[in-house]
Order: structure tokens, then sequence, then C-alpha cells
């Protein structure tokens, strides 16, 4: 038997992860081993010969080996320290091992030193690098900044301080803004029983107002009439969600300047999972929401690299609110290892105990209450049987939140306002208008 998840999930305290800036990255410089014979040829007048080997030695270079600067075959190498596995080219003079950093593509220095980083851990999907100089100017700084208690905290838990320069490699295999094409539903919902009317009818009961598929297939016999099953009106969510989906992905939304990110539980299959939204605090769009079964560093990069999507050209200025899981800081860097580059405000806790929460409170207030908004909507589902289905019912909240839902704090406008939805006088018509625009879209893009 397996032990059942607890029905909380459990709130740990993140440790503070701090970032620092890139690093300095050196591209070896590729020689041909040919062009440098040649040229030492015409500067001493003979030919650079291979390496005379003694005849009694029992150290013998690989025949598969060659030089990573130059190329140059194993003829044209010597073995440096002996059986140890260091070797230096005769052509070159570039010196090597089959574990060290001169077969790598680049190398990697402390930008406050110049020093070549040393690589001391593997993580899933990161490499952690650190600068080992003890003259570096970065370390040198926090060490005479520590105060004597600290000094002495220092000598008795080092790990406790971070005093080096640290710098992660991402191994992720995900490129951020990529502009993949949508994927297109293949999905005829001309071919349900049921009219438009009752379809925009159990959309309105069981996203607008947050009634399981049970009591929404109650309510359609008992008010309206309507024998329809529960497993139909879950059969109906998902179809519809898969035609909203790149719909609602791809509209091209008039943005503000001011964004904001959390994660909050669903119950998936029995497990917790963990749904990202990203959302536009001024407009109240949301940009964002993935599901995924982990609160990980690639959750969060494929959250922000949703909102960077929508963007016709990102701001010099662009910022997140965030809280304090160090998984955002570390999406910041991989974002900014591949040229892109924002700012990520972190608040704390739920007290103002520093400057940045202070600012940036009211900010993270706003996604905590869209997060309950969800919550109203999701508590009757008592989670979801797939990350399918998940999938579905929050596609389609987000639909409803953006396009369909009147805000008190936008003077009772929907966040996204379109003229063929607004003319309309009940939601069930507005529900099957607005689906209509995303067959609409599709059949568009396919033409294109």
């Amino acid at each position: 038997m397996f032990d059942k998840p607890p029905e909380q999930p459990v709130n740990k305290p993140y440790r503070k992860l701090q970032v620092d800036e890139l690093p300095i990255i050196e591209v070896p410089e590729k020689l041909d081993y040919q062009v440098l014979r040649t040229e030492f040829l015409a500067k001493h007048g003979k030919l650079l010969n291979p390496v005379r080997r003694h005849k009694n030695t029992k150290i013998s270079v690989p025949k598969s080996l060659i030089c990573p600067k130059c190329g140059a075959p194993s003829d044209y190498l010597y073995a440096n320290n002996g059986a140890k596995g260091q070797y230096r080219c005769k052509v070159c003079t570039c010196l090597f091992s089959d574990k060290n950093r001169f077969l790598k593509e680049a190398i990697l220095k402390c930008p406050h030193c110049s020093k070549s980083l040393e690589k001391i851990k593997e993580r899933q999907d990161f490499d952690v690098f650190k600068c080992k100089n003890n003259e570096c100017p970065y370390y040198q700084k926090k060490r005479n900044g520590m105060s004597s208690k600290e000094k002495k905290r220092f000598k008795k838990d080092p790990q406790a301080f971070k005093m080096r320069y640290i710098y992660r490699k991402f191994r992720i295999d995900f490129q951020p803004l990529s502009k993949e094409s949508p994927e297109l539903p293949i999905v005829d919902l001309s071919r349900i029983y049921s009219s438009p009317h009752v379809l925009g009818l159990t959309l309105t009961y069981h996203v607008n107002y947050g009634l399981s598929a049970r009591k929404t297939a109650a309510i359609m016999q008992d008010v309206h009439g309507v024998a329809i099953s529960h497993q139909t009106i879950l059969n109906y969510v998902n179809s519809v969600a898969l035609i909203l989906k790149p719909y609602i992905d791809h509209y091209p939304y008039e943005l503000s300047d001011q964004f904001c990110g959390d994660e909050t539980y669903i119950r998936v299959n029995g497990r917790w999972h963990y749904l990202f939204f990203f959302f536009d605090a001024v407009k109240k769009i949301i940009l964002s929401y993935p599901v995924s079964p982990n609160r990980d560093t690639i959750s969060a990069i494929r959250a922000i690299d949703e909102v960077l999507l929508k963007m016709e050209d990102i701001p010099e200025n662009l910022t997140f609110v965030v809280d304090g899981n160090p998984i955002y800081l570390l999406a910041q860097h991989f974002f900014a290892q591949n040229g892109i580059s924002f700012d990520i405000k972190q608040v704390i806790g739920l007290t103002n105990e520093d400057p940045v929460s202070t600012e940036f409170r009211t900010l993270k207030q706003i996604i905590e209450r869209l997060n309950r908004t969800f919550k109203g909507n999701y508590r009757s589902t008592h989670g979801f049987g797939s990350e399918k289905g998940s999938v579905s019912f929050v596609t389609l909240f987000v639909a409803y939140f953006n396009f369909l839902r009147p805000h008190a704090s936008l003077e009772g406008k929907v966040p996204v306002t379109n003229p063929e939805l607004l003319g309309l006088p009940t939601m069930p018509a507005r529900w099957t208008k607005l689906i209509e625009l995303a067959q609409q879209w599709i059949r568009e893009q396919r033409i294109a």
C-alpha cells in the first residue's frame, strides 16, 4: 500500500539564494596544425617532425587523441606528466587532458579576478562553478566585510556563508522565445448532440460559478430539463479547451509594465501539482499558466517564457515580482545566459522585513488574490483524475478570466475587450461566441 499524500501541502521556508553576475567567457582560439607546420618551415627552414619516442618507454599516447586547439594527431603529442593523463602539443604547445577545461568549447573565468572557474557540483539541471582564488577581490571583500561574530561562526560553519563567486551553467534543452507554431486541435464541436446554447450553459455553470461536473449535470436536468451526464460535461470541457488554448496563448494582448508571478497547489491523480500563474497586474490579464508535477527551475523558465512570447519587444526595465522561491532567480540566470535580461523582485514572507518587500508587496498581494479566485472555482473539482483534465480546466478558467469576467478594478470591464463579445446579453452566448472566434482563428492559421 502506498502512503496517502497529506491533505495539505507542506510549507517549507526557502533558503536564500544569491545569483552573481555572468562570468567572462573566453573561447579558445582554434588553429590548424597544418598551417602551423607550414609557418614553422618558412621561419626555421626545416620541417616540424612528429615526437620521437624512446623505444623502451611504457607510456603511450592514445592513437585516437588529437590536440583540441590545433587538431594535431597523436604523433605530435607528448605525455607531459608520465601516465597521469596530461598531454602537450608539440605544434601549438597547448597543455590539456581528457578531463580538464581545455577540451571544452569555452573557458569560464571569474569577472572579478579573471581566474578560471572550477566545477564543484553537478545538479539536476545545471553545473556549479566556483572561483577558488583566495586573492579574488570578491572573496576579499566578503571576508573583510564580516563582523567579529560572523567570523567566529564562519570558522565553525563555513557553509552558512557565501564567500566566493558562483556561476551556474544550465544543461536544460530549452530554447527561450522559440517561435514554434501553435498546436492546432482537430475537434469538431458541431457533431456534439447538444445545442450551442446547452454547451454555453454547461461552461457557465462549471467554469464561471465553479460547480462540479456532477452538480452542473444536476442543475441542467433540474432547472433546464436537459439530460446530460457529468462525463459528457467533462468531454465538452476537454474539447473546448483544445480549441481555446492556442487562441488565448497567441492573442495580441496590450500589456502594461507591471508583472507578478506565483505558484499554487492543485491535486492531479491524487498527488500535488503546481500551477504557475504570471499576471499583468494592471490590465488583469493572465499571461502564463503551466501545470507541472514539480516546483523546479524548468517550470519557472517555461512560465516566464510564455510571458515573454506575448511581448513584441522585451522592455529594458522589465521586472517580475515573485515570492522568495529561488527557482525564479535561477530562471533569471538561465535567460541571462541566453541574452535575455530582466529583473526579479522577491517579496519575502508575510511582513515587510526589507525595502523590496515593502515596495512590491501590493503586486504580490494581487497575484495571491488571483490564486484565491482560482481556488474558489477549482475547489469543487476535488482535484483532477489526469494532467489533461487539469490543463483543460485551467485553460477554460484563463479564457473566462481574460475574456468574459468583469473586474471591479477595471470599472466593471473585462480585461480583454472584444466588441463581438460585449454586445451579447448572456454569458452562455459569450462562451459560444468565444469558441467561434477561436475556431475562426484556427482556420486562418491553417490557411496561412
